[in-house]
């Protein structure tokens, strides 16, 4: 498919860059988003005079619109080009970043989250593509790490910069402030982006397929997330799963039919492309309970601000940032990747093993070095695998192949949420009273608040963020005042023992996926931009 190359070798050095410049930015923007309103939501849910219910959609609405989007919009974009997809998405997540800030209650703003989140699901899978489109595989390595590291980026700061926008300013700049930058993005895209377009486009578009698969991912991913609060068996939680694996089965059907499906099944059969987007959604489980639960500490345990979490997790950010970099530059210079991968999710493996040692007086320095390995570790994920996937695949698939990473790792870290989340409660459970116990606290002190009336218990919010001693010094007799130093060491040691339990959730998907990468057959990286008809991976038997 020469089309798509020529266009490319039509620009400029300065024309390419500025492109990928335009796509790091309007990436910061999705990815910051995705993270920066957790922070800030307790202060728009007040403003808004928001229940409970709403409050839990915030958030989710915004990344169950992204992730079913993805893949779609990868597709659409092999059909019609990359222009006309980026151009609409970013437009679409301007807008309803300006009406989210706007908005007068929690509908409005729930409705417009989930638009933010249609047009952001773009923007990764895309622009990636986009790479694709002006570099070969020999030279998307120097620039793949750059989107790597951008998405890592904004995943870490989001939540200490959202903290710090609202009480600055006000939670309303958490969206305006994507306005400005954004417009910025989308001129230079709208000036330089080539406008290209199969000839055969339109005429077989797969709606059914994206139809069911929309049905299909979106009670799968409400009934993992309704899981945080509930029971396997609650018809919100089980009950969706179950209907979502029904609807997938019923995808995977009228996919194997269609003309020219969203998802092409036969992508499944390269053996390069399964391994690596199933290694992806694996390391998402390490890396998802590194984002969550990591700052929860530093807030509960360790007594920091929202935006003192996010420093303190620097280290992470400077790790991930400097292994995206340098991975790409490395496979763009030997052409091989597959030892860097199994090293790196290796050490990913070995850094949460680390953290399994969590403890309320764990040295900051000491955790600080954790975090660095763990940064180390995960970084390539997020520059190599999209490099290895393009490799395999031809340019008229580039843009389904190259969604399926990121919706895969958003599926990776939610089922890897999923599972930790049980494991954290019953940590909880067994560890709060022991813990309590071994600090000096008389068992029949501990079975009095574990008695304690269900609006007592909620004000005094054990495992939440501010200071524990005086919330308990407002529920607690006069007489038992002194019992509080060792309660509240007892709920700090329990709260960061069960943290730490989760992390082996993250151990086993990093280790399983080092030994999935293993069976990867390595293939150089192409000087071309096509691949050649003797040797694709997809013509190639099942062996």
């Amino acid at each position: 498919m020469s089309e798509p190359t020529s266009a490319a070798l039509n620009l400029s050095p300065r024309e390419k860059l500025e492109i990928l410049g335009a796509m790091l930015l309007a990436m910061f923007l999705f990815a910051l988003d995705q993270t920066v309103v957790g922070t800030a939501l307790p202060r728009i849910v007040s403003a808004l005079h928001g229940s409970n219910e709403l409050y839990t959609w915030s958030v989710p609405i915004y990344l169950l619109t992204a992730t079913i989007s993805g893949p779609i919009y990868g597709k659409l974009s092999d059909l019609f080009g990359r222009r006309p997809i980026v151009i609409f998405a970013v437009g679409l997540f301007l807008i309803s970043s300006a009406l989210a800030g706007l908005s007068q209650n929690m509908e409005m703003f729930i409705l417009f989250r989930g638009l933010q989140g249609l047009g952001g699901g773009a923007v990764f899978p895309v622009a990636l593509a986009v790479v694709a489109d002006l570099y070969t595989p020999a030279e998307r390595g120097k620039y793949l790490g750059l989107f790597g590291a951008v998405f890592g980026v904004s995943s870490l700061v989001g939540p200490g910069l959202g903290g710090f926008i609202t009480d600055t300013f006000s939670w309303n700049w958490i969206f305006y402030i994507n306005i400005p930058i954004g417009l910025i993005s989308l001129f230079i895209l709208w000036r330089l982006l080539p406008a290209i377009r199969r000839p055969e486009a339109g005429k077989d578009i797969d709606y059914l397929g994206a139809a069911v698969f929309t049905a299909a991912i979106a009670p799968f991913l409400i009934g993992l997330t309704n899981k945080q609060t509930g029971q396997w068996t609650d018809p919100g939680v089980g009950g969706l799963i179950l209907l979502g694996v029904v609807f997938g089965a019923v995808f995977l059907w009228v996919e194997s039919r269609a003309v020219d499906p969203i998802v092409p099944l036969n992508l499944f059969r390269i053996r390069t492309f399964w391994i690596s987007v199933s290694a992806m959604f694996l390391a998402a489980f390490g890396f998802f309970t590194l984002v969550i639960f990591l700052p929860r500490w530093f807030q509960s345990v360790a007594g920091a601000s929202a935006t003192e979490s996010g420093y303190n997790i620097l280290p992470l950010l400077a790790g991930l940032i400097f292994s995206a970099i340098a991975s790409g530059q490395i496979v763009a210079r030997v052409g091989r990747y597959k030892a860097l991968m199994v090293g790196s999710l290796l050490l990913l493996a070995f850094s949460l093993f680390l953290f399994t040692n969590l403890r309320a007086d764990t040295n900051r320095q000491v955790l600080w070095l954790w975090m660095a390995l763990a940064g180390l570790g995960i970084g390539p994920s997020f520059a190599v695998f999209t490099l290895i996937v393009q490799n395999a695949v031809s340019h008229a698939r580039l843009g389904v192949a190259t969604s399926s990473l990121p919706f895969f790792q958003q599926i990776g870290g939610t089922v890897g949420l999923t599972l930790a989340g049980p494991i954290l409660a019953d940590k909880i459970t067994t560890e709060l009273p022991a813990q309590v116990i071994a600090n000096g606290v008389p068992p029949a002190a501990l079975s009095g608040l574990s008695t304690m009336p269900p609006e007592v218990a909620a004000k005094l919010d054990l495992f939440g963020t501010g200071d524990l001693a005086a919330r308990l010094a407002s529920v607690i007799p006069p007489e038992a005042q002194g019992l509080i130093p060792g309660i509240v060491r007892g709920v700090h040691e329990a709260f960061s023992i069960a943290i730490a339990s989760t992390f082996w959730i993250g151990i086993g998907g990093a280790m399983i996926a080092a030994a999935l990468v293993l069976l990867v057959h390595e293939v150089p990286m192409r000087t071309t931009f096509e691949v050649e008809p003797a040797t694709t991976p997809e013509r190639a038997p099942a062996a």
